[in-house]
């Protein structure tokens, strides 16, 4: 039988890394916000005839708008994100666009105060705040009948929590690379990525559970690493497909929900890990009240005594 459990320090030690790498590239290079959690405006252009991007951005800038960001999406639309525009002042970008490159329409065109994008920031932290709470009391209250109840939400929670660092760290990565942006689509991303974690726990932990009812053995390791090899196939194939479905949404859908896609991407495959590889170990560590042993230096410490 595969020992999966037995090689829980080493799965602890690479997700510390994931985990240390994101906190440290959040920190340093952070999310770029796009306009739904910061004020400004965003129009969307389509030219008739191709236009060249150094020249677009040339323009932009002659207009007046030299700080603009300016984006081609994969269409050859371009997208104009700027400080919040009247009517007036669209206007006057959209008549000087078209006299310099010819006919254009106006694709799409958006515009956020600062109140809103402040409201929006808060929603979205408590969106994710009330769906971890709820998802540690179902947990908890899913496994009542088991003997301490609470692990099985907490360590629930410290996966789900693991695949949100890591995706948010990821794509501040990519974002600094790529110059994407976060948006109200990437926020369902992270929910989406709560969900499907806590998905992927739950089912091992119920077959932990079946299997201790059962009685297969007195050692709790032992049910564990059981129970995770009994689940193992089902996770895998159930993470595969929809990593492939994931992948015709970002590859044939476009940009418009990029971040959902890309950062649900990441989600799964930081989510698959955990629930197989980190959130099981927990239980055991737990079980054995080996803390301690997860700190090299009070490890050693003990080693001497």
């Amino acid at each position: 039988m595969i020992d999966i459990i037995g090689k829980r320090n080493w799965f602890f030690l690479i997700s510390g890394l994931l985990v240390l790498i994101s906190i440290i590239s959040l920190a340093t290079v952070g999310l770029k916000p796009g306009i739904e959690f910061s004020s400004g405006s965003m129009l969307t252009v389509k030219f008739v005839e191709p236009v060249d991007y150094s020249d677009f951005k040339q323009e932009v800038a002659n207009l007046g708008y030299g700080t603009a960001i300016i984006q081609r999406t994969g269409a050859g639309d371009y997208l104009i994100r700027t400080k919040e525009l009247s009517t007036e002042e669209k206007e006057q970008i959209e008549a000087g666009l078209e006299a310099k490159f010819g006919a254009l329409s106006e694709a799409q065109f958006s515009s956020v105060s600062p109140q809103v994008a402040t409201e929006t920031i808060n929603n979205a932290i408590i969106a994710v705040a009330v769906a971890a709470v709820g998802i540690l009391l179902y947990v908890t209250w899913a496994f009542r009948r088991m003997p301490k109840p609470f692990r099985y939400g907490t360590c629930a929670v410290i996966a789900l929590l693991h695949d949100a660092i890591v995706a948010l760290g990821i794509f501040s990565i990519l974002g600094a690379f790529l110059d994407w942006e976060t948006n109200l689509m990437f926020i369902t991303g992270i929910l989406a990525i709560i969900g499907y974690s806590v998905n992927n726990t739950v089912v091992i932990f119920d077959r932990i559970r079946e299997n201790l009812m059962k009685g297969i053995s007195t050692d709790f390791e032992i049910v564990v690493n059981s129970s995770l090899v009994e689940t193992l196939s089902r996770s895998m194939n159930t993470s595969l497909t929809t990593i492939i479905t994931v992948l015709a949404i970002l590859l044939f859908v476009g940009s418009t929900i990029q971040n959902f896609a890309v950062v649900l991407l990441i989600g799964i495959i930081a989510g698959t890990f955990d629930s197989i590889c980190v959130a099981p170990g927990l239980l055991v560590v737990w079980d054995k009240n080996e803390w301690g042993k997860l700190i090299p230096w009070r490890k050693a410490a003990r080693a001497k005594a």
